[in-house]
């Protein structure tokens, strides 16, 4: 009895050892981990995108740790091979068990190579548009212009259309407005065409225009399409519907809109209409 209390002592002493230089070898591959990716990030910041650059700083990361972790298993007595085929049984299982997050996984890595779009640019996928301010393995977060959080499964985006409203540098701003039909269109289109002339954030190539689109209901409907850079393209379209309605004010230009006709059938007495003058005339 008294023999194997020396025996005992030993293992419980060896257990502490091995626990303590388990967690030494962790919390150095954490550091260790952590010192490669900002390395990784200061020599790669001006050859990768944002959102590679984030992607691959997580892989190396969590590949550097997961060799530490392995390692500290080793030196609490875990049997690495056992581990591995355990690991190997489990992740047949998970993959079974979680296809949507294999398939959304796998449409990440054809986005990383597509590269249709980065972080920073503005996207519409079906009834959601905002910036992108993540692209990760399984989904895709945007942030709206009304400050929502909204996660898109990566797989939504191989399957469905989306539009990038930032990917190239300059946008379209397409005005519409309407003219009364007595109004002289050759002279409202060079008025028009003068407006967006004056205006320095309208670009002069490709060239401006103003088409004549539809005849409505109750008035014939101008296009007025300038090219600008895609970061005044909400501000200089307010500015030019603003500066539209000054002209045609200015020079007596009719903006109609659409009149009621009230018709009680014609068995009804037309309604009377009463003209009221004013007081003291």
């Amino acid at each position: 009895m008294n023999e194997l209390i020396p025996e005992a002592a030993a293992q419980v002493g060896f257990n502490l050892v091995s626990s303590i230089k388990a967690l030494i070898i962790l919390l150095a591959g954490w550091l260790i981990a952590k010192l490669v990716v900002r390395l990784f990030k200061n020599t790669s910041r001006y050859k990768l995108s944002a959102h590679h650059l984030s992607m691959w700083s997580r892989l190396l990361f969590y590949a550097i740790f997961a060799l530490f972790f392995v390692t500290a298993l080793h030196q609490l007595g875990f049997n690495i091979s056992i581990l591995l085929g355990a690991a190997g049984i489990l992740t047949v299982a998970i993959g079974f068990a979680s296809q949507t997050s294999a398939s959304n996984l796998i449409s990440g890595l054809f986005l990383l190579g597509e590269k249709p779009f980065v972080v920073g640019d503005i996207l519409r996928v079906e009834n959601d548009t905002g910036e992108v301010i993540s692209i990760d393995l399984l989904s895709v977060k945007l942030r709206t212009f009304d400050y929502l959080y909204v996660r898109i499964p990566n797989e939504v985006l191989i399957k469905t259309k989306f539009i990038n409203l930032t990917k190239f540098p300059i946008r379209r701003v397409d005005i519409f407005v309407g003219v009364a039909y007595r109004e002289n269109l050759n002279e409202v289109i060079k008025l028009l065409l003068a407006l967006v002339d004056d205006e320095p954030r309208c670009l002069d190539e490709p060239k401006p225009f103003c088409v004549v689109n539809t005849f409505g209901s109750s008035s014939i409907d101008l296009q007025l399409s300038v090219w600008a850079q895609k970061e005044f393209y909400r501000e200089l379209r307010s500015d030019l519907m603003k500066a539209v309605k000054d002209l045609f004010n200015t020079h007596n230009i009719e903006i109609p809109f659409p009149h009621l006709s009230l018709y009680a059938g014609s068995e009804t007495d037309p309604l009377p209409i009463r003209q009221v003058s004013k007081r003291g005339s």
